[in-house]
């Protein structure tokens, strides 16, 4: 894991990874989800939280690529939203997937993170940060904890991960975890799990393995004049059915040589 930078060394290593020559060429923040274009869509969640009157650092359309994703280092959770999506608009385009991972997007397997590895979690401690639909499945397979920063019944407030994630066989992060700036400490304390970053706003990079990462699991905008209209008109998670693509990427995945 690198040493220097300190707890922003994930973000800066994200952000040095995006060409200086690529620039923005729209942004859309919608009800559920914000979504940039550069190279690709990037996608993030529209968080809660935060003053929607603070500062704003927009409009976005035609900066540097590198510039707005420096705003996910923003204690604006809206601007931090916006600033991780401009880092999967590199990320996670097609193009940029194809370059990095040894797997075609029509390869990937149906189904979310949960489902795909519910065999490996079987009578394992299993804990996730964020409630994501259909854990009830999941918890009949495995000893789970959910942690919520607004818990509802049955889930533990964010301190719990203090005590317990170290005690886990494997921990599932949610990657709006890189807009409130709890990742790396997240990431600290689930060293040596099998540590699994998802939600649509996971940078798809080998560069997050690097910081205790084992694998990701995010989304790749396959149609985007689709999704660019679902988000537009409110859509939520009926974006996976309106052009994109859940994916999963493990380090045995990458290409020898990326470019």
């Amino acid at each position: 894991m690198p040493k220097t930078n300190g707890k922003w060394a994930i973000y800066e290593q994200l952000i040095a990874g995006i060409p200086e020559q690529s620039v923005i060429e729209d942004c859309l923040v919608g009800l559920r989800w914000i979504l940039v274009r550069s190279g690709g869509v990037g996608m993030a969640l529209t968080p809660p939280e935060g003053d929607r009157r603070a500062a704003w650092s927009g409009p976005f359309t035609g900066r540097p690529t590198r510039e707005v994703a420096c705003l996910a280092k923003s204690w604006n959770p809206l601007e931090a939203a916006v600033g991780v999506a401009a880092l999967n608009s590199h990320y996670n385009a097609p193009a940029v997937f194809s370059r990095t991972w040894e797997t075609s997007l029509d390869d990937q397997p149906h189904g979310n993170a949960f489902e795909h590895y519910r065999d490996r979690l079987k009578n394992k401690k299993v804990a996730v940060i964020g409630h994501f639909p259909g854990l009830e499945d999941l918890a009949s397979q495995c000893e789970l904890s959910i942690l919520e920063r607004r818990p509802g019944l049955g889930d533990l407030p964010d301190p719990a991960a203090e005590y317990i994630l170290p005690l886990q066989d494997a921990v599932f992060i949610t990657a709006t975890t890189l807009i409130n700036k709890t990742l790396p400490r997240l990431l600290e304390l689930s060293s040596g799990r099998f540590c699994v970053l998802v939600g649509p706003s996971t940078p798809l990079t080998p560069a997050l393995f690097d910081f205790g990462v084992k694998a990701l699991a995010g989304t790749v905008v396959v149609d985007e004049a689709k999704v660019w209209r679902h988000v537009a008109e409110g859509g939520e998670r009926s974006v996976f059915a309106n052009g994109a693509r859940m994916v999963k990427c493990e380090p045995t995945m990458m290409r020898a040589h990326q470019g």
